[in-house]
């Protein structure tokens, strides 16, 4: 170390040489002989002039030996024996002479630095080794080689620092070499992770001193030039990675991380030159990494920074394009290809510019990019087309955006253009161009995956179609918007979706496209799309409208849109057929039928949009033959229920098809319409409805809580109304004619608040539907099934009794039931008609038995209690007996003798109609109304009862008969009819 000056030390002043002087040392130099003399030269002396001519240009450090001093150095330096000794240079000494030559002897730094080599291998495989087995005890002493080490550090430091435009190039481009030359020696090593556990592999060479100290020497050197001229740091590092890669990018990722500016944008200009000089846009393509070497360690050191620095990158890249638009540089020609190039190699860089990119193609600059682009050759063009369709299919990120801005492009929606640059028409073609090659693309990717159905999930999936699964809702408003020539792309595009994305995707792009419309011409879209993915994919119509299902019961569709979409559904059901629209139809209308228990629970919503557009879509549905009681028990009473909410409103148009739905339930099966017709006649005479036929609504159950509060009344004042004094309270006999306890007075039976054309409506409509659901089975199974649905609404107790008339001792026992009967025909006034639909299958009126025994004793019990002079003082009893006595006949339960008797009860007294009524019990005790009395006719296709088998009948015409000849005067015009 004496021959060395200190760090820092001021080199003596030397007289510049001249141009002659110059010449003649540098003569001297190469002949090796004395100017003067003739005779040969030391061995350093020819040199030293001019070293000390360039020294202080190369070091400032100034050479305070002799000439003897540094050639008996070099002599050491070169043989590797101690010049005084003779013995030889131990490995820390002759790298110390090396050291010495570098700073005292600049033309001997390559080979100083070349020695150097020899001396970090040595301490990595030294740190290597005792990695691999470490010593017991406290960590080993520093050695002399790794005293040495961090002497060259220091060394290398100086230099560096004193002058960096003459040694940071070298000494950077050495310790890159350098270090990627050890990173792969030792790549094999045991304990070495892999190349792509980065994060590992950077804390095992940051551990290791030699290697930590070339990255601190590189680093130094980059920091130094960063304000001048770092282009030959960067670009050596590229060139090492070039070689060295992957087991280098660990040194890419300290370096990058610690000058990210300069890093990113060196190595852009780096990359770009290197692009130009192979050929720039002929050498893009899929073979670029072979053909421009260093593009593939520009993507390599960019795609570490990109975690990070994402923002610069991308900031830096965008910094690129735009200034190479415009430009008439040779190498801002090859920017964009160079920019395309990196994407094609980096997914993760096109997703980081992609979406500011697209944002940022305003007019102006399309415009700008169609001039930069039309001196392109043909052939150039063409390959530049066909890496950006490529980029397009394989990119992610803002793949949405990107879409619609190629759409808005190639086919705006308005002629109406913005202010501003009009946008040039070659623009458009280009946009037009560039999207039918990405559907033709994107149609080739799908079409032809390795999977062995299209149904099956793909084996690669393509980027830009998975970045769209989540927006299929957005395609599909954007494609019903039917704008020009877009929904033909947007259309196709969707399809493309649907099949790879199948089988969800298909069916979630036809679910939307049936909620989303709004027109026929919107809603044709539908068929189209179904028609052209049944050809490649089994039919997506059965998971369309599970999902579509699946939306409603979990609420995300809004009132209307629920409406529209049962209203898309049942015009597709009700489209004419044609020769392709036979299988779509078939199709939706079995899967829509699967989910009828889920669709008719629409038939009971709140709002009356809704309810009526379920009901259009089920009266539509094809209902299959074999429908299960779990899925027909619930469609059948939500139906009915919409039925009477249908009459309660009074839309005819609405109610027509909740009548065709039921009819159509009713001809599923015989037990369909067994269940129709029950529900319909409980629900006919209970709760609210019973309203819409005259009759009075049951007694108010837990419903009525909404109803407005009655005003307040004081029982006590009402109950002194009905005794002179007050009962006692609490007693057995304590009684409350005016109300009920806790609810107040009991309502008036006031009017009803419907007129009686409207009643006579509502009745010939129910009546109606009746008539049409009785077709599902036979005449005389339908009215037996309204038979017993009149039973069981009117008196559920007697349900299942015996048909026979019971003797007189046993009638007694039935007065409270009778009564009760007999309150419920005055409550309902439909009662009537539907025992006269029932008489009209003969034999069904016997199951009618009970009411008719419970209302017969209730008139009887009233007549026999009347004391008026004529029967009009009770006109609705009067009215009862007629109807009772007309039922009688026309179900055949009386003969027509009897059965004529109603016709005479408005010109009898009270008392002559309670006979007549006790003659019809009587015949009734005797020839009870049981259905074996009846036989079918099969010519007449009806049953007929043989009264002539009843035995005789004139015992029961014998009150008939006087009552006859006491009213001769006014009855003997109808005398004829009652003898037989």
């Amino acid at each position: 170390m004496a021959l060395c000056d200190p760090p820092g030390a001021a080199s003596p002043p030397r007289p510049p040489l001249s141009a002659q002087e110059l010449s003649q040392e540098v003569k001297v130099f190469l002949s090796g002989l004395d100017p003067v003399q003739g005779t040969s030269l030391s061995h350093f002396t020819p040199f030293y002039p001019i070293l000390t001519h360039f020294y202080p240009i190369l070091t400032p450090f100034s050479p305070s030996h002799s000439a003897q001093e540094l050639s008996q150095e070099v002599k050491a330096f070169l043989s590797g024996l101690d010049p005084v000794q003779g013995t030889p240079l131990s490995p820390p000494a002759h790298a110390r002479c090396a050291l010495r030559l570098l700073r005292c002897l600049p033309p001997a730094r390559h080979a100083a630095l070349q020695h150097l080599r020899g001396l970090f291998d040595d301490q990595v495989c030294q740190h290597l080794l005792q990695r691999e087995s470490p010593a017991p005890g406290p960590a080993p002493k520093a050695t002399p080689g790794s005293e040495v080490l961090q002497e060259a550090r220091r060394a290398l430091a100086e230099l560096v620092a004193a002058n960096p435009r003459a040694w940071a190039p070298g000494v950077a481009a050495w310790a890159s070499e350098l270090m990627g030359q050890l990173s792969s020696k030792y790549a094999n090593r045991p304990g070495v992770p892999p190349a792509a556990s980065l994060n590992e592999l950077l804390q095992l060479w940051m551990a290791c001193p030699a290697t930590r100290a070339l990255l601190d020497i590189y680093s130094q050197c980059l920091a130094a030039m960063v304000g001048s001229c770092p282009d030959a740091c960067v670009d050596a590092l590229l060139d090492t990675s070039v070689q060295h890669s992957p087991h280098f990018d660990w040194v890419v990722a300290h370096v990058g991380s610690s000058f990210p500016g300069t890093i990113i944008s060196r190595v852009l200009s780096c990359g770009l030159k290197d692009f130009c000089a192979h050929g720039g846009a002929e050498a893009a393509g899929t073979a670029g990494d072979k053909r421009v070497p260093k593009i593939a360690s520009v993507v390599g050191i960019l795609g570490h920074l990109a975690s990070r620095h994402a923002g610069s990158i991308k900031q830096e890249l965008l910094r690129m394009f735009h200034e190479s638009l415009g430009s008439p540089r040779e190498h801002h020609k090859a920017t964009v290809p160079f920019l395309l190039q990196l994407a094609l190699m980096s997914p993760a860089l096109l997703a980081a510019v992609s979406p500011e990119l697209v944002d940022s193609l305003k007019p102006p600059v399309l415009n700008q990019l169609h001039q930069h682009f039309s001196s392109v050759p043909r052939d150039e063009l063409e390959g530049v087309v066909g890496v950006v369709v490529h980029l397009l299919c394989h990119t992610s990120a803002g793949a949405l955006r990107t879409l619609r801005f190629l759409l808005a492009t190639a086919a705006p929606a308005s002629v109406i253009t913005a202010p501003g640059p009009a946008l040039h028409e070659g623009v458009r073609e280009a946009c037009e161009r560039l999207l039918q090659l990405l559907l033709l693309h994107l149609q080739k990717l799908v079409h032809a995956r390795s999977s062995a159905s299209l149904a099956e999930c793909p084996a690669r999936p393509v980027p830009f179609l998975e970045a769209l699964r989540p927006h299929v809702r957005e395609l599909c408003q954007d494609t019903l918007r039917l704008e020009r020539r877009r929904c033909l792309w947007q259309h196709q595009l969707l399809a493309l979706l649907a099949v790879h994305s199948a089988p969800h995707g298909a069916a979630e792009a036809l679910f939307y496209l049936l909620a989303l419309a709004r027109t026929p011409e919107e809603l044709a879209l539908a068929p189209q799309l179904h028609a052209g993915l049944r050809a490649v994919l089994p039919d997506p119509l059965p998971a369309a409208v599970a999902a579509a299902v699946a939306q409603i019961h979990a609420g995300r569709l809004p009132e209307p849109q629920l409406a529209q979409l049962l209203r898309n559904l049942s015009l597709l059901l009700l489209q004419p057929r044609g020769d392709d629209g036979d299988a779509g139809e078939a199709a939706l209308g079995a899967a829509l039928a699967r989910h009828l228990p889920d669709l008719a629970q629409l038939l009971l919503h709140p709002r009356a949009e809704v309810a009526e557009a379920a009901c259009r879509l089920l009266a539509a549905c094809p209902l299959p033959r074999a429908l299960p009681p779990a899925h027909l028990l619930p469609a059948v009473r939500t139906a009915v229920r919409g039925f009477f909410a249908g009459l309660r409103r009074g839309d005819a148009a609405a109610l027509a098809p909740g009548v065709r739905l039921l009819a159509r339930l009713s001809a599923v099966s015989p037990a369909a319409a067994k269940a129709v017709l029950a529900q319909l006649v409980e629900g006919a005479l209970g709760g609210r409805n019973a309203e819409l036929f005259g009759g009075s609504a049951d007694p108010p159950g837990p419903e009525a809580a909404a109803a407005p509060a009655p005003p307040p009344v004081s029982l006590l004042d009402t109950n002194q109304r009905f005794t002179a004094g007050l009962t006692t309270a609490g007693g057995v006999w304590s009684v409350f004619h005016a109300g009920v306890i806790g609810r107040g007075l009991k309502p008036p039976a006031g009017p009803g608040r419907r007129g009686p054309e409207e009643l006579n409506r509502n009745t010939q409509t129910f009546l109606s539907l009746l008539l049409r659901c009785c077709r599902g089975s036979g005449p005389a199974e339908a009215a037996k099934a309204v038979a017993a649905a009149l039973v069981e609404a009117v008196c559920p107790e007697a349900a299942g009794a015996e048909l026979a008339w019971p003797p007189e001792e046993l009638a007694r026992a039935t007065v409270e039931r009778d009564l009760r009967i007999l309150r419920r025909f005055r409550q309902h006034p439909l009662l009537f008609p539907l025992l006269r639909l029932v008489a009209g299958g003969h034999p069904a009126l016997c199951y009618c038995s009970v009411l008719l025994r419970g209302l017969l004793a209730g008139l009887v019990a009233h007549w026999d209690a009347c004391r008026e002079p004529s029967t009009g003082a009770s006109p609705w009893h009067l009215r009862a007996s007629c109807a009772l006595v007309a039922l009688l006949a026309e179900g055949s339960l009386l003969p027509p003798v009897l059965g004529n008797m109603h016709e005479l009860f408005p010109e009898l007294a009270p008392f002559e109609v309670h006979l007549l009524l006790l003659s019809v019990w009587g015949y009734l005790r005797e020839n009870s109304p049981l259905p074996q009395k009846f036989t079918f006719q099969p010519e007449l296709g009806v049953f007929r009862r043989d009264f002539g088998r009843d035995g005789d009948v004139s015992k029961h015409l014998a009150v008939l008969h006087a009552v006859l000849h006491r009213n001769i005067h006014r009855l003997g015009l109808l005398a004829a009819r009652f003898y037989p």
